[in-house]
């Protein structure tokens, strides 16, 4: 038996280990992934807490800044976040980065304690369920 043949196959796996590796990261880098799913009607955070929007926010911009973003968090996201379907990045007054969802920037509340709850629905008439 040839000692080296194994050697050279296991050096051919390896290569085409790496060059699957390296297509399928490309491939989730270009499609990037969504922020959020649709759980009865209404979008939730990977999380399933519940995701609002603020009828104050105008322009694809948060109006929702200091104490307002206390009780309504932001949908943070990162710099290696990348846009995916309808989700999309803002740039938060702060400099940090926000989901938005059809241009609609998207929070949760902290009054929602468990995944499903929806406690923020219509609060002062300006606080709504974000739907698909």
């Amino acid at each position: 038996m040839n000692p080296v043949a194994p050697l050279h196959a296991r050096a051919a796996m390896l290569a085409a280990a790496s060059m699957l590796v390296a297509i399928l990261s490309g491939c989730a880098a270009l499609g990037g992934s969504a922020p959020a799913k649709v759980s009865r009607g209404a979008l939730v955070d990977p999380k399933g807490m519940s995701l609002y929007t603020f009828t104050g926010d105008a322009g694809g911009k948060s109006a929702c800044v200091a104490a307002c973003a206390k009780r309504w968090p932001p949908l943070a996201a990162t710099a290696s976040d990348r846009p995916a379907g309808s989700f999309t990045l803002i740039v938060r007054d702060d400099g940090s980065l926000q989901w938005a969802y059809k241009g609609q920037p998207l929070y949760t509340w902290i009054k929602d304690i468990r995944p499903g709850d929806r406690g923020g629905e219509g609060f002062n008439q300006a606080w709504n369920l974000a739907r698909p």
